[in-house]
């Protein structure tokens, strides 16, 4: 398909808001933060996307440049396969267009759950939300979860200061709902915390 390896170190810019749009990017390994920057200085983060995620597809088919900047968060190996040959695939396979169109649902509606949840959820409940998000499949009352990212970056994508998210997380270890190890989180009462109102 004409694709690329691209390797990227910690920290390193993919690409940034504004710059023209090369095709869609398939993270093999690694973490990438998509993130809105503000005049200020200050940023918006967008999405944590983990390996096995992609990004950039919808400025594709819009033929419009990035929307967000990319930047590795970790040192990565990545796939670039450029607009024109991603076109021409999906233009000779109706499965391979139905996932695309299903990946940018997705993402549409991962979006407005992001909107909502920063402007209708208070500060506690965004963090429940959050840590809710991160149990495993089976759902169990008490887990731990590593966070995906730091807290300054996890604090963005919630819309809150760091020191909020901090003083959040304070707060539920102080009910007994969690407790707190540096960038690892136990969950002690998983129904507990859900019905948690601070």
């Amino acid at each position: 398909m004409g694709s690329r390896d691209i390797r990227a170190q910690r920290n390193e810019l993919l690409f940034q808001k504004g710059d023209e749009s090369q095709g869609l990017h398939v993270l093999v390994m690694g973490q990438v933060k998509l993130s809105l920057p503000s005049a200020q200085g200050a940023e918006k983060v967008v999405q944590m996307c983990e390996a096995g995620s992609t990004f950039g597809e919808a400025v594709v088919f819009l033929d419009k440049p990035y929307p967000v900047t990319a930047q590795a968060t970790q040192d990565c190996l990545l796939v670039l396969i450029p607009k024109n040959n991603l076109l021409d695939a999906m233009q000779a396979s109706s499965v391979l267009s139905r996932k695309m169109l299903a990946s940018l649902s997705m993402r549409l509606y991962e979006l407005l759950e992001d909107m909502e949840t920063c402007t209708l959820r208070t500060s506690s409940q965004r963090v429940i939300c959050f840590l809710g998000n991160l149990s495993p499949p089976d759902k169990p009352e008490q887990y731990e979860v590593a966070l995906p990212a730091s807290k300054q970056t996890i604090a963005s994508q919630l819309n809150l200061a760091p020191e909020t998210f901090s003083r959040v997380l304070g707060h539920l270890s102080g009910a007994g709902l969690i407790q707190v190890k540096g960038r690892t989180i136990r969950i002690l009462n998983a129904t507990r915390l859900r019905n948690f109102t601070s």
